[in-house]
């Protein structure tokens, strides 16, 4: 009787061993694919202007999708986004114009979400001033009008703060500045818009060029300049009357992971064009 006890108890010991494994074996499984979802990430680069608007379409998404992280990585250019997607080093790459003809040839897809306006703004020091015409604009970025007061301000030097990036080139150059204008030596020139942001809110008497929607939706203390009499507005932007717009355009590959096909979706979609919207950047219907 005893032996025969001993025998039982020794049956449920291994069966109990090995419902246990079970349990930890599937816990195990169960734990690795909430890793492996909590991991899912989108890699996002390019032209550092169209950084504004991709940082709220990821905020916007991340709290929908807990389990995805999209990451935003050092700005470059369009011509780098193009490129990374290209050789699979990105998921997205973000573009401040559409693609080229040669670029269509890589298979990959181009959607404009959005538009920004490129605003020419001063700090809050710079009183009297509203509107510049294209030949102050010129003497302020060469440096031939060096104080404030030649145009009506205060008595103090300009302090110009410049981004030589491809859309604060291209923009200021196509509309205001022409292609053979020199900037002045004395210009400060940093790398990044955001750099710019926090130099322009912390210079006295500086001048420069960044997105209208970040100005707009950040409440930035800085005077928006009306450029030959026309105000950088949103009303502007979709009427076209204002000149200097930002394309907010993303291209990926034709057949990207499923995850960053839903974040496009979601992009292109009338719950992210809202978010858009909300934080000032123009947004129409996309044309099939």
């Amino acid at each position: 009787m005893k032996t025969k006890s001993l025998f039982i108890f020794a049956m449920g010991a291994v069966i109990l061993g090995l419902f246990s494994c079970a349990i930890n074996t599937n816990a195990t499984r169960s734990n690795s694919a909430i890793n492996t979802q909590a991991e899912q990430e989108i890699k996002i680069a390019g032209s550092n202007s169209v950084y504004p608007a991709l940082e709220v379409l990821a905020s916007a998404y991340e709290v929908k999708n807990p389990t995805t992280k999209v990451s935003i990585l050092t700005p470059s250019s369009s011509k780098a986004g193009i490129a990374g997607v290209k050789d699979e080093l990105l998921d997205i790459g973000t573009l401040s114009r559409e693609l080229q003809q040669e670029e269509k040839a890589y298979k990959l897809e181009y959607y404009l979400l959005a538009k920004d306006g490129f605003l020419v703004a001063t700090h809050p020091s710079v009183k009297n001033i509203i509107n510049v015409t294209t030949e102050q604009l010129k003497g302020i970025y060469s440096g031939s009008i060096k104080n404030w007061q030649e145009l009506g301000g205060p008595d103090a030097k300009i302090v110009v703060l410049d981004i030589p990036k491809e859309v604060a080139e291209n923009l200021l150059r196509k509309y205001y500045l022409g292609q053979d204008l020199k900037i002045s030596s004395e210009a400060v020139v940093l790398r990044r818009e955001s750099e710019l942001i926090a130099a322009i809110q912390n210079t006295p008497y500086s001048i420069g060029a960044f997105s209208l929607a970040y100005a707009i939706s950040h409440k930035l203390p800085v005077n928006h300049l009306s450029l030959n009499g026309v105000e950088p507005s949103l009303e502007n932007i979709k009427n076209n009357k204002y000149p200097m717009i930002i394309p907010i355009g993303i291209t990926i590959k034709k057949t990207p992971a499923k995850s960053v096909k839903e974040f496009v979706n979601y992009a292109r979609s009338q719950s992210g064009k809202k978010e858009l919207a909300k934080h000032n950047f123009v947004v129409f219907t996309q044309k099939k």
